[in-house]
């Protein structure tokens, strides 16, 4: 008969309730077997993308900038708390497999109303007389055990759950390591942006400034009405008026920046007074194909690994379904007076088996499961959400790379014709057959070709940045991160 319970034990013991993760399902296999994105691919390189791809840029206050973030970012600390409460928690579902031991010391003393506890000699059992004569102390030293074995693997569920939770928060900073680089590289590029439209502002209003002199003159002279002075003035305070919110831009950009990598607002302007030109990417990017997009983007990692847990916690909860054993012990000493708890001859040691099964719960657990199931096809359907809106994500930002990069293409061709132009201007100034102001009127037009290509520019490159969030690309693997411990 103990045989038989005993292999119904080891039985019991050999299985592992709920279902085995098999890994993710197949989503967008179509375009992982296509091998290739299909937008932009004028633009883009089948090589792997660089995970560092801010240094293809060419700036090294950018780097630094980058680094200082991941180095410094709140964010990034968060993310890192996170991995460090998913790793204890993972340490603590461990500890449940094995035996808790404590430690206990216990003084009674009772009073025992007629009952009289004297001895034969005229003392008492407690060490007292008189009035005393019916008290009653009571010492032990000792210590408690217990131990729930892991039948049908219920524990083993929780620590299967509690891996991919820390697999999830590594994913998770990943995650926070491309968004928080990507927020840098535009910030940046729009703080640059911002400097070079400032300066290219300033140089319109000096030349609209010598225009209204010039008219002013002209004016004076009696060969212009004061309609087309007026007009000059005009166009000379809306254009100086544009300078205001350029600086107010400039000044949130540093502060972003500032705060991206834990600084105080206004702790950069020193570092990002001297204008720098726009850094540009280069001509192609490496993109790499839709198979390495998913299976390295941390979103989607994240979201695989959710569905690991997810599917580990139907165990879980069908784990209770089940009688459960626990082996509860006591070891200790203990007597009437304070030497007995180091009297061997007053060892007390009991062990005392428990089941418990709760059949009979109403449908509990079964809901339970029922629940954990749900949860379980939810997160596999934001698995599937994720993977489909990455491949849109990198199939748009490709496209709108190539698409900008068209577009400075042309603006950079009307520019050069406008610089061409007042290169013609100026020849016919020189001859006496243009005026002056005809020639501020074309060096104005200039500028302003000059400030679409400067816009155009800072597009391009944060189309760049794009395209690289989308890939999931700004994140380093960390040592260990698979494992749950950590």
């Amino acid at each position: 008969m103990r045989s038989s319970a005993l292999l119904c034990l080891l039985l019991l013991g050999a299985c592992t309730v709920g279902p085995d993760y098999k890994g993710p399902p197949a989503v967008g296999a179509d375009a992982a077997a296509r091998g290739q994105f299909v937008r932009g691919n004028e633009a883009a390189a089948p090589s792997p993308g660089v995970a560092r791809w801010w240094e293809t840029l060419g700036d090294a206050t950018l780097d630094r900038l980058v680094d200082d973030a991941l180095a410094n970012s709140p964010s990034i600390a968060a993310a890192e708390a996170r991995i460090r409460q998913a790793q204890a928690q993972a340490r603590q579902q461990r500890a449940n497999q094995a035996p808790s031991i404590s430690a206990n010391g216990t003084y009674l003393r009772a009073q025992l109303p007629g009952i009289d506890l004297a001895d034969n000699s005229g003392g008492s059992a407690g060490g007292g007389s008189g009035s005393e004569s019916n008290g009653l102390d009571f010492y032990n030293l000792g210590l408690n055990a217990s131990w729930e074995p892991d039948l049908v693997g219920g524990v083993r569920r929780g620590i299967e759950q509690s891996r991919a939770a820390v697999g999830q928060r590594y994913a998770d900073l990943a995650d926070a390591q491309v968004s928080l680089t990507a927020q840098v590289a535009q910030a940046y590029v729009n703080y640059r942006d911002a400097q070079e439209r400032i300066a290219l502002n300033a140089r319109s209003s000096e030349l609209q400034r010598q225009s209204l002199a010039l008219m002013e003159q002209r004016l004076a002279a009696g060969t212009v009405s004061a309609l087309q002075v007026e007009r000059l003035k005009t166009d000379l305070e809306s254009t100086e008026a544009q300078a205001i919110p350029l600086t107010a831009q400039a000044d949130e950009y540093r502060d972003v920046l500032a705060l991206l990598t834990g600084r105080t607002p206004g702790a950069l302007d020193a570092t990002l007074a001297a204008p720098v030109p726009v850094p540009l990417p280069p001509a192609k990017v490496a993109v790499g194909d839709p198979a390495a997009l998913i299976a390295s983007r941390p979103d989607i990692r994240a979201a695989e690994r959710a569905l690991a847990a997810s599917t580990a916690a139907i165990g879980v909860n069908e784990a209770k379904r089940y009688p459960a054993i626990r082996f509860m012990g006591i070891l200790g000493m203990g007597g009437t007076s304070p030497g007995d708890v180091l009297d061997p001859g007053n060892l007390t040691t009991l062990l005392a088996p428990q089941i418990s099964w709760s059949f009979l719960d109403f449908g509990r657990t079964a809901a339970a499961v029922r629940q954990s199931e749900a949860q379980r096809d939810e997160a596999e359907a934001n698995y599937r959400q994720t993977v489909l809106a990455a491949l849109q994500d990198a199939e748009t930002s490709l496209s709108r790379f190539a698409a900008t990069r068209r577009q400075l293409a042309r603006l950079a061709s009307a520019e050069q014709s406008a610089s061409r132009a007042a290169a013609l201007n100026r020849q016919r100034v020189e001859a006496g057959t243009s005026t002056l102001i005809d020639q501020l009127d074309v060096e104005r037009q200039r500028l302003s070709a000059a400030m679409a290509v400067a816009q155009a520019k800072a597009q391009l490159t944060n189309s760049f940045v794009a395209v690289n969030k989308t890939l999931g690309l700004g994140w380093t693997p960390v040592a260990g991160g698979e494992q749950p411990g950590g």
